[in-house]
């Protein structure tokens, strides 16, 4: 039978509740409750532990659902989630439905045996008998008003029901445009549940606006030569979920939409109701304010506002859109020309700027995180947006900076207007996105934001790429008058550890820059110029959290090794100097893989060998004495580099990249040859080659090694004169000849990410296809075994350094197989060592072979969850 967990801030609440639905069922239901926490003088609170510890008590294979309250229920219960294993993640769903009338609903449904999603379904559907008794309709998304989508030709369409947990956010949004606008047919889009008009799709804004939502039903038509082909691509997006997971990352995101229009506090305003409520005739600040917890954590600094321009001059207590409106007078053109050309021009590198923020947000934070920027370049090339701003330069000969103003203006007001708060949130994308273009239109720069001190960042509302472009390093905490932990800086703010309140309202906006505030992140509270005792308490539970943290890193310390002894080395993978230091602080025997990329890209020209040098022994010192792998220059497939000539491919991931590259081009190879070989003088350097193929590409690597030894010794500059070469086993080719390249080289590497892909015939890139390049796949696993054994046969060593050495599940596998090191991303070091301890030699030597002879990727994640259930 399903069980229902109970999470709020009130222990007392959270009592009521199930009191409520265990009378309603007789005790016929498995319930728990994980509310409040253990402070006599501030109980109202939620402990991850003991969310954690409610779901084991009422967990089965029927599964378990989660009901929160607000705010920080989510995020705890979100962490807690997170701490389960992957078989249990899949049995434990988190729901967005009203505590009290949810809970209820759940219950008497678990109560017949139905099924997890059924009673998921009835905790949704919580409040439609309550609004149906009292004659009160559900708001239903208001749209802006759509383009008719019109065709001479013959329209199909297919009616499809959307699963994934937020319905078409911006991400799945952007999905769905892009695959739209690869067809010729024009596409449309309208949501049978909302009743709304059809819209175009391929028009990012209008997409976004129609409110799609997790169980609305939507109509996808297109009219053109290649409509079938179109309608088969979407739908397969749709049915694959945008390549979502139902996992607590989206899920629990829905659930805190409920939670951005709650004020917990009597002087905090909303957005729309503050300049009614704010005047001149109440100077005085509470002392205390309160906002949407969004990122946990304390935080105790002097304040800084920022943008500063855009808080100056009485503008703080603006909204969104008056605060996008930089002034500009409007203007009239008698050249459109001229116009158009510098709308152009402005958008191109608007363009460039942002796809440079994702490409820095991929590699700090990843890339769930970095994909928030692809809606934002789509809204760069909307056609309807364009059209609009066409006519208004063309037919009414306005100018560029006039016209893109008064678009992006109509547009985010279209946000604004829709009943949905997760979307009303999405206006501050397009407002980022106008803002940045109407900047450049203007020759305006955004002031730089140099810190010195511990800061903590005021904001009338921050944009993602505002703060992916600042050094966060003395950012301590965020706080802003707008905005709730839906909002894609409150994504990023978390990813960052960055404590942040959003949604305070504009008293905030009224304090003085170098205010000293303490903020808590997980439950949104502001102590505006703490006392002694106040900042005291604060510190000790900052103390706390952060001893805890440390206590961890310290653990992983210590050598990495099974329950009995058995020695494995857990490595780093690395982009730059700070992975490094992050690599070091948790406890990597070494980098296993530094990506050497992050030196080429955007360059307008390859870097030299002393620039190169330079950095390789920055690195190597902070990670001494432990071994530095550095993996040569590994560009094409879904990485360019402008100064490389580069015809177009069809299918890059099967062309021009990797070592293949790199001998073509030996100028560029030996420079970087020749940077590793003076760094490895005084560190343990070793040299990693990507993509290799086939035996000669090694052999005509050691002839260009040798005439760069020859160089140098000839210039009498020192190196390592036995550094190790090894390289990366990333296609089936190498797996075949793994005997023959074994005996060229000093050690393997195992990419799973792309050996997965090739293994599996399944670009992971593609959401269509995505969930088959799966690591755990029995086929891709078979390869790492076959890799191993023609490793050891010639007394060589095996590192698997792709994302599968990073999950927990596949410590026995991978150590049963004869894997001798794991390389992984720095901030999973401390876990990975940790579940390594778990295990016996006798344990993975059991578990290895027995999942080779499984059949899928699910049966050996199930198998291997199963054991370690078993385990503890």
């Amino acid at each position: 039978m399903v069980g229902i967990v109970i999470v709020s801030h009130s222990a007392l609440l959270a009592a009521g509740v199930q009191e409520l639905a265990r009378q309603m069922v007789q005790n016929a239901v498995p319930l728990a409750s994980a509310a409040g926490i253990d402070d006599a003088e501030n109980p109202l609170g939620t402990d991850v532990m003991a969310i954690q510890e409610a779901i084991a008590s009422v967990y089965s294979q029927d599964g378990v659902l989660v009901l929160m309250d607000l705010g920080s229920a989510v995020l705890s219960a979100e962490m807690a989630w997170e701490l389960l294993t992957t078989e249990q993640q899949a049995n434990v769903k988190l729901c967005a439905a009203p505590l009290v009338e949810g809970t209820i609903a759940a219950a008497v449904q678990a109560a017949t045996g139905a099924s997890l999603e059924a009673v998921i379904a009835a905790a949704q559907n919580a409040l439609t008998a309550k609004a149906s008794q009292l004659s009160v309709e559900h708001p239903s998304s208001v749209s802006p008003k759509p383009s008719p989508i019109e065709s001479a030709e013959i329209t199909q369409e297919i009616h499809l029901m959307v699963q994934n947990p937020l319905g078409l956010h911006a991400r799945p949004a952007a999905q769905f445009v892009t695959t739209s606008s690869r067809f010729q047919s024009q596409i449309g889009l309208q949501n049978i549940t909302k009743g709304t008009e059809k819209v175009n799709g391929k028009s990012i804004n209008q997409v976004v606006t129609l409110g799609v939502r997790q169980g609305d039903e939507i109509a996808i038509s297109a009219a053109g030569s290649d409509a079938a082909a179109a309608l088969s691509a979407l739908q397969q997006l749709v049915e694959n979920k945008f390549g979502e997971s139902d996992s607590i990352q989206n899920v629990g995101a829905v659930g805190a939409v409920g939670a951005q229009g709650l004020r917990p506090h009597p002087d905090q305003f909303t957005e729309s109701d503050s300049k009614s409520r704010y005047s001149d005739s109440q100077p005085s600040i509470p002392h205390n304010l309160s906002g949407i917890p969004v990122s946990p954590g304390i935080a105790i600094a002097p304040i800084l506002f920022y943008p500063v321009d855009s808080l100056q001059d009485g503008k703080k207590n603006e909204s969104i859109l008056s605060q996008f409106s930089l002034p500009v007078a409007a203007q009239f053109t008698d050249n459109p020309e001229a116009e158009w050309q510098q709308l152009q021009t402005a958008l191109s590198t608007a363009k460039s700027e942002i796809q440079q923020i994702r490409q820095k947000t991929a590699k700090v934070t990843g890339e769930a995180e970095a994909a928030i920027f692809d809606a934002h370049l789509l809204c760069l090339s909307d056609p309807l947006l364009l059209d609009a701003i066409h006519q208004h330069v063309f037919d009414e000969q306005k100018s560029a900076v006039a016209a893109w103003q008064a678009v992006i203006n109509e547009t985010i007001i279209s946000y604004q207007e829709i009943e949905d708060s997760y979307l009303q949130a999405r206006a501050a994308d397009i407002a980022d996105v106008g803002q940045r273009v109407l900047r450049l239109l203007i020759g305006e720069e955004l002031p730089l934001l140099q810190l010195s001190n511990p800061t903590i960042l005021v904001a009338n509302d921050l944009s993602p790429s505002q703060l992916m472009q600042l050094d966060l390093t003395n950012i301590m905490g965020i706080c802003t008058a707008t905005g709730g932990a839906t909002s894609h800086l409150g994504i990023l703010a978390r990813s960052r550890g960055i404590p942040t309140v959003m949604g305070v309202g504009y008293d905030l906006l009224r304090l003085e820059n170098g205010t000293v505030i303490g903020l808590n992140g997980e439950t949104g509270q502001i102590w505006i110029e703490p006392d002694t005792a106040q900042i005291q308490q604060l510190e000790t539970l900052r103390d706390k959290q952060l001893a805890t943290a440390a206590a961890l890193k310290a653990k992983a310390q210590q050598p990495a090794s099974t329950r009995d002894g058995h020695r494995i080395n857990v490595m780093a993978n690395i982009a730059n100097v700070t992975d490094a230091q992050l690599a070091q602080s948790n406890g990597a025997d070494g980098v296993g893989l530094l990506r050497s990329e992050f030196l080429y890209l955007k360059k307008e020209e390859a870097p030299t060998a002393a620039q190169q040098e330079e950095i390789y022994r920055a690195i190597a010192q902070i990670i001494s004495p432990h071994p530095l792998i550095i993996r040569t220059l590994d560009i094409g497939g879904d990485k360019s580099l402008p100064y490389l000539d580069k015809t177009q491919e069809d299918n890059p991931f099967l062309g021009w990249r990797g070592i293949r590259v790199l001998l073509d081009c030996p100028d560029l190879f030996k420079t970087q040859l020749s940077a590793i070989l003076r760094a490895s003088h005084e560190h343990p350097i070793k040299l990693l080659l990507p993509m290799v193929t086939s035996v000669g590409e090694i052999r005509a690597t050691k002839q260009l090694i040798a005439q760069v030894k020859a160089d140098l010794r000839e210039r009498e500059i020192p190196f390592n004169e036995t550094i190790e070469i090894g390289i990366m086993v990333e296609v089936p080719a190498a797996v075949a000849l793994a005997d023959k390249l074994a005996a060229e080289v000093n050690f393997f590497s195992i990419g799973t990410n792309d050996l997965s892909q090739y293994v599996m015939a399944a670009d992971r890139t593609n959401t269509q296809v995505t969930a088959l390049a799966d690591a755990f796949e029995p086929a891709v696993l078979r390869m790492i075994q076959q890799t191993v054994k023609a490793a050891h046969k010639v007394g060589i060593s095996v590192a698997v350094c792709g994302e599968l050495a990073g999950d927990v599940l596949a410590i026995p596998i991978l150590v049963g197989l004869g894997v001798d090191e794991l390389s992984l991303n720095p901030a999973a070091i401390p876990r990975i060592k940790a579940g390594l301890a778990l295990w016996t030699m006798a344990d993975v030597d059991a578990i290895a072979p027995e999942v080779l002879q499984f059949d899928s990727a699910e049966a050996v994640k199930s198998y291997v969850a199963g054991r370690l259930k078993i385990m503890g």
